[in-house]
Protein backbone atom coordinates (compact mmCIF):
# COMPACT_ATOMS: atom_id res chain seq x y z
CA UNK A 1 0.00 0.00 0.00
CA UNK A 2 1.15 3.31 -0.61
CA UNK A 3 0.89 6.28 1.62
CA UNK A 4 0.85 9.19 0.01
CA UNK A 5 -2.58 10.90 0.94
CA UNK A 6 -4.13 9.99 4.56
CA UNK A 7 -6.93 10.73 6.41
CA UNK A 8 -7.06 10.55 10.16
CA UNK A 9 -10.65 11.52 11.59
CA UNK A 10 -10.52 11.04 16.06
CA UNK A 11 -13.37 10.68 18.24
CA UNK A 12 -14.76 14.07 19.02
CA UNK A 13 -14.04 15.70 22.36
CA UNK A 14 -11.92 12.72 23.53
CA UNK A 15 -7.94 13.71 24.62
CA UNK A 16 -6.97 10.32 24.19
CA UNK A 17 -8.07 9.83 20.90
CA UNK A 18 -6.91 12.95 19.66
CA UNK A 19 -3.42 12.67 21.39
CA UNK A 20 -2.98 9.09 19.21
CA UNK A 21 -4.32 11.38 15.68
CA UNK A 22 -1.42 14.00 16.44
CA UNK A 23 1.55 11.14 17.10
CA UNK A 24 0.26 9.41 13.73
CA UNK A 25 0.32 12.40 11.38
CA UNK A 26 3.82 13.82 12.83
CA UNK A 27 5.04 10.21 12.22
CA UNK A 28 2.87 9.50 8.83
CA UNK A 29 4.68 13.39 7.52
CA UNK A 30 7.97 12.58 8.46
CA UNK A 31 7.65 9.16 5.87
CA UNK A 32 6.68 12.15 3.25
CA UNK A 33 2.91 11.18 3.56
CA UNK A 34 0.28 14.12 2.93
CA UNK A 35 -2.07 14.10 6.02
CA UNK A 36 -5.52 15.35 6.63
CA UNK A 37 -6.91 15.26 10.64
CA UNK A 38 -10.11 16.23 12.05
CA UNK A 39 -12.85 15.03 14.86
CA UNK A 40 -15.90 13.30 14.31
CA UNK A 41 -18.42 13.06 16.46
CA UNK A 42 -22.33 13.95 16.63
CA UNK A 43 -21.45 17.54 16.04
CA UNK A 44 -17.96 17.43 13.82
CA UNK A 45 -18.21 15.50 10.38
CA UNK A 46 -14.68 15.67 8.91
CA UNK A 47 -15.43 13.51 5.99
CA UNK A 48 -16.84 16.42 3.30
CA UNK A 49 -13.11 18.68 4.23
CA UNK A 50 -11.28 15.75 4.05
CA UNK A 51 -12.83 14.58 0.40
CA UNK A 52 -12.82 18.14 -1.01
CA UNK A 53 -9.65 18.72 0.63
CA UNK A 54 -7.41 15.66 -0.54
CA UNK A 55 -4.92 17.09 -3.26
CA UNK A 56 -4.64 13.47 -4.31
CA UNK A 57 -6.31 10.10 -4.28
CA UNK A 58 -6.80 9.03 -0.56
CA UNK A 59 -5.00 5.87 0.24
CA UNK A 60 -5.99 5.25 3.63
CA UNK A 61 -8.51 6.64 6.47
CA UNK A 62 -7.07 5.72 9.94
CA UNK A 63 -10.34 6.13 12.30
CA UNK A 64 -9.52 5.87 16.19
CA UNK A 65 -12.53 5.71 18.26
CA UNK A 66 -15.19 3.30 18.98
CA UNK A 67 -17.56 1.51 16.73
CA UNK A 68 -19.62 4.43 16.64
CA UNK A 69 -16.94 6.57 15.06
CA UNK A 70 -15.96 4.06 12.28
CA UNK A 71 -19.82 3.29 11.38
CA UNK A 72 -19.75 7.13 10.38
CA UNK A 73 -16.43 6.60 8.83
CA UNK A 74 -17.67 3.83 6.62
CA UNK A 75 -21.12 5.63 5.51
CA UNK A 76 -18.79 8.21 4.12
CA UNK A 77 -15.75 6.85 2.66
CA UNK A 78 -17.42 3.15 1.08
CA UNK A 79 -18.57 4.53 -2.30
CA UNK A 80 -14.95 6.00 -2.58
CA UNK A 81 -13.67 3.07 -2.45
CA UNK A 82 -11.23 4.25 0.37
CA UNK A 83 -9.95 1.18 3.26
CA UNK A 84 -10.38 1.65 6.91
CA UNK A 85 -8.28 1.34 10.07
CA UNK A 86 -10.13 1.72 12.50
CA UNK A 87 -8.21 1.71 16.03
CA UNK A 88 -10.08 1.15 19.01
CA UNK A 89 -9.38 4.53 21.18
CA UNK A 90 -12.12 5.40 23.51
CA UNK A 91 -14.17 2.79 22.69
CA UNK A 92 -16.73 0.44 24.36
CA UNK A 93 -17.31 -3.06 22.49
CA UNK A 94 -15.12 -2.46 19.52
CA UNK A 95 -16.48 -4.93 17.04
CA UNK A 96 -15.29 -3.01 14.06
CA UNK A 97 -12.28 -1.69 15.54
CA UNK A 98 -8.80 -2.97 16.29
CA UNK A 99 -7.45 -3.56 19.49
CA UNK A 100 -5.02 -0.89 21.19
CA UNK A 101 -2.61 -3.98 21.47
CA UNK A 102 -2.20 -4.10 17.85
CA UNK A 103 -1.35 -0.11 17.64
CA UNK A 104 0.77 0.32 20.19
CA UNK A 105 4.09 1.13 18.09
CA UNK A 106 2.55 2.94 15.38
CA UNK A 107 5.57 2.88 13.43
CA UNK A 108 5.63 -0.93 12.90
CA UNK A 109 1.90 -0.23 11.42
CA UNK A 110 3.05 1.67 8.96
CA UNK A 111 5.83 -0.37 8.10
CA UNK A 112 3.47 -3.38 7.80
CA UNK A 113 1.27 -1.64 5.15
CA UNK A 114 3.85 -0.23 3.28
CA UNK A 115 4.90 -3.96 2.92
CA UNK A 116 1.47 -5.57 2.36
CA UNK A 117 1.32 -7.37 5.29
CA UNK A 118 -2.40 -6.60 5.97
CA UNK A 119 -6.05 -8.08 5.20
CA UNK A 120 -8.63 -6.39 3.27
CA UNK A 121 -12.10 -6.94 4.65
CA UNK A 122 -15.46 -5.69 2.49
CA UNK A 123 -18.91 -5.56 4.10
CA UNK A 124 -21.71 -5.50 2.70
CA UNK A 125 -23.72 -2.23 3.21
CA UNK A 126 -27.48 -0.93 3.00
CA UNK A 127 -28.94 1.65 1.15
CA UNK A 128 -32.12 3.17 1.49
CA UNK A 129 -33.95 6.25 0.06
CA UNK A 130 -38.17 7.52 0.76
CA UNK A 131 -40.71 7.46 -1.95
CA UNK A 132 -43.90 8.36 -2.41
CA UNK A 133 -46.89 6.46 -2.83
CA UNK A 134 -46.96 3.25 -4.91
CA UNK A 135 -43.34 0.79 -5.54
CA UNK A 136 -44.01 2.02 -9.15
CA UNK A 137 -42.84 5.55 -8.35
CA UNK A 138 -38.68 5.13 -8.17
CA UNK A 139 -38.27 9.13 -8.00
CA UNK A 140 -37.26 9.71 -4.66
CA UNK A 141 -37.98 12.61 -2.36
CA UNK A 142 -35.01 12.48 -0.11
CA UNK A 143 -31.28 11.54 -1.21
CA UNK A 144 -29.73 8.14 -0.95
CA UNK A 145 -28.52 6.95 2.82
CA UNK A 146 -26.12 4.35 3.42
CA UNK A 147 -25.67 2.00 6.61
CA UNK A 148 -23.14 -0.50 7.76
CA UNK A 149 -24.73 -1.58 10.69
CA UNK A 150 -29.12 -1.42 9.89
CA UNK A 151 -32.16 0.97 8.89
CA UNK A 152 -34.85 1.38 11.46
CA UNK A 153 -38.01 2.77 10.93
CA UNK A 154 -39.48 4.31 14.19
CA UNK A 155 -41.48 6.77 15.70
CA UNK A 156 -39.84 9.28 17.81
CA UNK A 157 -41.34 11.51 20.23
CA UNK A 158 -40.24 13.91 22.85
CA UNK A 159 -43.33 13.30 25.47
CA UNK A 160 -43.80 9.81 24.86
CA UNK A 161 -43.73 6.21 23.90
CA UNK A 162 -45.46 5.79 20.54
CA UNK A 163 -46.56 2.69 19.19
CA UNK A 164 -45.85 2.15 15.36
CA UNK A 165 -47.79 0.46 13.11
CA UNK A 166 -45.84 -0.08 9.56
CA UNK A 167 -46.81 -2.61 6.85
CA UNK A 168 -43.42 -3.82 5.10
CA UNK A 169 -43.47 -5.29 1.76
CA UNK A 170 -40.71 -7.56 0.18
CA UNK A 171 -39.90 -7.41 -3.77
CA UNK A 172 -43.25 -6.33 -4.32
CA UNK A 173 -45.57 -8.73 -1.69
CA UNK A 174 -47.14 -7.37 1.26
CA UNK A 175 -45.35 -9.74 4.15
CA UNK A 176 -47.25 -8.26 7.13
CA UNK A 177 -48.14 -5.12 9.47
CA UNK A 178 -46.18 -4.99 12.43
CA UNK A 179 -47.71 -3.03 15.63
CA UNK A 180 -44.92 -2.40 17.93
CA UNK A 181 -41.59 -0.19 18.32
CA UNK A 182 -40.53 -0.11 14.94
CA UNK A 183 -38.64 -2.51 12.33
CA UNK A 184 -35.09 -2.66 11.69
CA UNK A 185 -33.24 -3.91 8.81
CA UNK A 186 -29.99 -4.79 9.30
CA UNK A 187 -26.83 -6.47 7.42
CA UNK A 188 -24.76 -9.43 8.95
CA UNK A 189 -22.34 -6.29 9.74
CA UNK A 190 -25.34 -4.94 12.08
CA UNK A 191 -26.68 -8.10 13.30
CA UNK A 192 -24.43 -8.03 16.54
CA UNK A 193 -25.67 -4.04 17.15
CA UNK A 194 -29.20 -2.74 17.68
CA UNK A 195 -30.51 -6.36 15.92
CA UNK A 196 -29.14 -8.88 18.68
CA UNK A 197 -30.51 -6.18 20.99
CA UNK A 198 -34.04 -6.92 19.62
CA UNK A 199 -33.69 -10.58 19.22
CA UNK A 200 -32.18 -10.82 15.80
CA UNK A 201 -29.93 -13.70 14.48
CA UNK A 202 -26.45 -13.70 14.50
CA UNK A 203 -24.79 -13.55 11.02
CA UNK A 204 -21.41 -14.21 10.02
CA UNK A 205 -20.01 -10.78 8.79
CA UNK A 206 -18.73 -12.37 5.84
CA UNK A 207 -22.30 -13.02 4.16
CA UNK A 208 -24.45 -11.16 2.35
CA UNK A 209 -28.26 -10.83 3.77
CA UNK A 210 -30.98 -8.50 4.97
CA UNK A 211 -32.07 -9.38 8.01
CA UNK A 212 -35.81 -7.93 9.28
CA UNK A 213 -36.24 -7.55 12.99
CA UNK A 214 -39.50 -6.20 14.37
CA UNK A 215 -38.72 -3.88 17.72
CA UNK A 216 -41.16 -5.26 20.90
CA UNK A 217 -44.09 -6.26 18.16
CA UNK A 218 -47.15 -6.72 19.87
CA UNK A 219 -47.76 -10.27 18.42
CA UNK A 220 -45.74 -12.52 19.16
CA UNK A 221 -46.26 -14.24 15.77
CA UNK A 222 -44.07 -11.28 14.24
CA UNK A 223 -40.50 -13.53 13.68
CA UNK A 224 -37.33 -11.96 12.34
CA UNK A 225 -36.47 -12.85 8.52
CA UNK A 226 -33.44 -13.15 6.81
CA UNK A 227 -33.43 -12.64 3.20
CA UNK A 228 -31.51 -13.27 0.11
CA UNK A 229 -29.35 -10.20 -0.68
CA UNK A 230 -31.27 -9.32 -3.57
CA UNK A 231 -34.13 -8.23 -1.87
CA UNK A 232 -36.19 -4.81 -1.89
CA UNK A 233 -37.65 -4.28 1.50
CA UNK A 234 -40.70 -1.59 1.43
CA UNK A 235 -42.29 -0.29 4.77
CA UNK A 236 -45.12 2.29 4.93
CA UNK A 237 -46.48 4.09 8.21
CA UNK A 238 -49.63 3.37 8.83
CA UNK A 239 -51.75 5.39 11.27
CA UNK A 240 -48.92 8.26 12.45
CA UNK A 241 -51.46 11.18 13.20
CA UNK A 242 -49.13 12.12 14.89
CA UNK A 243 -46.47 12.58 12.07
CA UNK A 244 -43.55 10.97 14.32
CA UNK A 245 -42.07 8.29 12.16
CA UNK A 246 -38.62 8.49 11.25
CA UNK A 247 -35.93 6.63 9.26
CA UNK A 248 -32.86 5.77 11.32
CA UNK A 249 -29.21 4.87 9.65
CA UNK A 250 -26.51 3.36 11.79
CA UNK A 251 -28.51 4.67 14.83
CA UNK A 252 -28.27 8.34 13.57
CA UNK A 253 -31.88 10.10 12.33
CA UNK A 254 -31.74 10.32 8.76
CA UNK A 255 -35.18 11.97 7.96
CA UNK A 256 -38.90 12.01 9.07
CA UNK A 257 -41.56 9.54 7.23
CA UNK A 258 -44.81 11.25 6.70
CA UNK A 259 -47.84 9.54 5.69
CA UNK A 260 -48.35 8.25 1.90
CA UNK A 261 -44.55 7.65 1.88
CA UNK A 262 -42.42 4.36 1.87
CA UNK A 263 -38.97 3.57 2.57
CA UNK A 264 -37.06 1.24 0.09
CA UNK A 265 -33.97 -0.68 1.57
CA UNK A 266 -31.95 -3.23 -0.29
CA UNK A 267 -28.00 -3.63 -0.68
CA UNK A 268 -25.56 -1.04 -1.64
CA UNK A 269 -23.60 -0.91 -5.01
CA UNK A 270 -20.47 -0.15 -2.41
CA UNK A 271 -19.22 -2.15 0.73
CA UNK A 272 -16.92 -0.90 3.23
CA UNK A 273 -13.55 -1.94 3.44
CA UNK A 274 -11.53 -2.83 6.88
CA UNK A 275 -8.00 -3.13 7.30
CA UNK A 276 -7.49 -6.02 9.51
CA UNK A 277 -3.69 -6.00 11.16
CA UNK A 278 -4.83 -9.43 13.54
CA UNK A 279 -2.72 -12.39 12.45
CA UNK A 280 -5.80 -14.79 14.10
CA UNK A 281 -8.47 -12.86 13.18
CA UNK A 282 -11.27 -15.27 14.47
CA UNK A 283 -15.22 -14.21 13.98
CA UNK A 284 -16.18 -16.66 16.86
CA UNK A 285 -13.72 -15.25 19.28
CA UNK A 286 -14.51 -11.97 18.82
CA UNK A 287 -18.36 -12.82 19.50
CA UNK A 288 -17.26 -14.35 22.75
CA UNK A 289 -15.23 -11.96 24.18
CA UNK A 290 -17.95 -8.90 22.91
CA UNK A 291 -20.81 -10.53 24.18
CA UNK A 292 -18.88 -12.11 26.70
CA UNK A 293 -20.32 -15.45 25.91
CA UNK A 294 -19.70 -18.41 29.02
CA UNK A 295 -16.01 -19.60 26.89
CA UNK A 296 -14.64 -16.13 28.04
CA UNK A 297 -15.56 -16.84 31.77
CA UNK A 298 -15.70 -20.39 32.34
CA UNK A 299 -12.85 -23.31 31.59
CA UNK A 300 -12.82 -26.99 31.20
CA UNK A 301 -10.81 -29.30 30.60
CA UNK A 302 -11.33 -30.47 27.29
CA UNK A 303 -10.20 -33.93 27.47
CA UNK A 304 -12.12 -34.68 24.57
CA UNK A 305 -10.24 -33.38 22.10
CA UNK A 306 -6.92 -35.79 23.45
Amino acid sequence: MQLKQVIIAYKARDSQSKRWAELCAKQLEDRQCQVLVGPSGPKDNPYPVFLASASQPIDLALVLGGDGTVLTGARHLASSGIPILGVNVGGHLGFLTESMDEFQEPERVWDRLFEDRYALQRRMMLQAAVYEGHRTNLEPVTEHYLALNEFCVKPASADRMITSILEMEIDGEVVDQYVGDGLIVSTPTGSTGYTVSANGPIMHDGMEAITITPICPMSLSSRPLVLPPGSVVSIWPLGDYDLSTKLWMDGVLSTSIWPGHRVDVRMADCRAKFIILRANNSYYQTLREKLLWAGTRVRYTNNHRN
